[in-house]
């Protein structure tokens, strides 16, 4: 089959590897339909690494993807041949501490689709993941189904923020993540303030919730939220991994405020300016992916409760990966989400 690989810094090719074979009776094999590019599949591309997860090259990256189930397990119940689906790209095991606890998405063996040393991405023609990871999505278009899940990780954040009707929030960042993050805060509350540095992703924002939009490069955007929240916002959702907008959402908190910590920082290390948070009795919440929150996203898109089309704005072909990554790598001609069409 046809895999993208990265074989280094900033360097793609597609080669034929062997195409997997079910082995487990629950699993499937899926065709897979697009993958989109994620700020986590950048950062392998540009430093081959996220922390302690080091790429070992080649390696297939991608984890958002729309599939049709190719073939089917024999103990498969839910999922037959033909069926359009959503794939969860985390693998839990279940019987860890974690996992009873209901936290899979902080499983102890846990496995996901594109990360170094864990499983190989779904940037390829064929993956196979276990039924339990798979979920029916017949009313969706092959592009919103590449987006529930970063939507599912926005529907994850938002819940865990304990966001209430006519509370404020400050979405500081709205790349596909931030964007998912608004569509589900408007659900709560109108009174939504997002920061971006690029013009494109401040507009999509403005025609689809944002109350008020600040561009750091070219105003004081925490001055501008405050003269809207006086006494500050309730939840800061920081989507954008910079240590500015770690400082800017500790500033426009409320006393007794919560900073949800979505982004992922290129840097090993970040630091918070210690006397504001404690004068300010600020909660820090870190938001890791998202738990059980996929089936929740499928539903919103195909209930209509939330319209995703619009951060859909680049197709490429396999031919043209290296191409997809550079545009996103370098926020070109408007981006927001691009999908790799197989």
């Amino acid at each position: 089959m046809k895999a993208i690989l990265l074989t280094g810094l900033g360097r793609i090719s597609i080669s034929d590897v062997p195409e997997p074979k079910i082995k487990d009776e629950k699993d499937v094999l899926l065709k897979i339909e697009a993958v989109g590019i994620c700020g986590s599949d950048v950062h392998y591309y540009r430093e081959g690494r996220i922390g302690e997860q080091a790429v070992e090259f080649p390696f297939i990256i991608g984890h958002e993807c729309s599939a049709a189930a190719a073939e089917v397990g024999r103990k498969v119940k839910r999922v037959k041949a033909g069926d359009k689906v959503v794939v969860d790209p985390a693998v839990s095991c279940g019987t860890c501490g974690q996992c009873r606890a209901g936290r899979k998405n902080t499983c102890r063996n846990l496995r996901f689709l594109g990360c170094p040393g864990q499983m190989e991405g779904c940037l390829c023609e064929y993956i196979v993941m276990p039924e339990a990871n798979c979920y029916l999505a017949e009313k969706l278009t092959t592009g919103q189904a590449v987006l529930c899940e970063p939507l599912a990780i926005g529907v994850y954040a938002v819940e865990q923020s304990g966001l209430k009707e006519n509370d404020s929030c400050a979405i500081l960042g709205v790349g596909p993540i931030g964007l998912s993050v608004l569509l589900c805060s408007r659900l709560k509350t109108k009174k939504i303030y997002v920061t971006d540095k690029v013009e494109e992703r401040l507009q999509a924002a403005a025609n689809n919730g944002a109350l008020r939009t600040g561009n750091p490069k070219r105003e004081d955007a925490a001055k501008e939220i405050l003269e809207s929240e006086p006494t500050g916002v309730d939840v800061v959702f920081e989507c954008a991994g910079q240590q500015e907008t770690i400082d800017e959402a500790i500033e426009i908190l409320r006393p007794g405020g919560r900073l949800m910590v979505v982004g992922i920082p290129q840097e090993d290390r970040i630091s918070f300016d210690i006397h504001a948070m404690r004068r300010k009795e600020i909660t820090i919440i870190n938001v890791r992916r998202q738990n059980d929150c996929t089936r929740k996203a499928v539903d919103l898109i195909a209930t209509g409760k939330v319209d995703v089309d619009f951060m859909l704005t680049h197709k490429f072909k396999p031919e043209t990966a290296r191409e997809a990554f550079e545009k996103v790598c370098e926020y070109r001609d408007g981006v927001i989400k691009a999908v790799i069409e197989f």
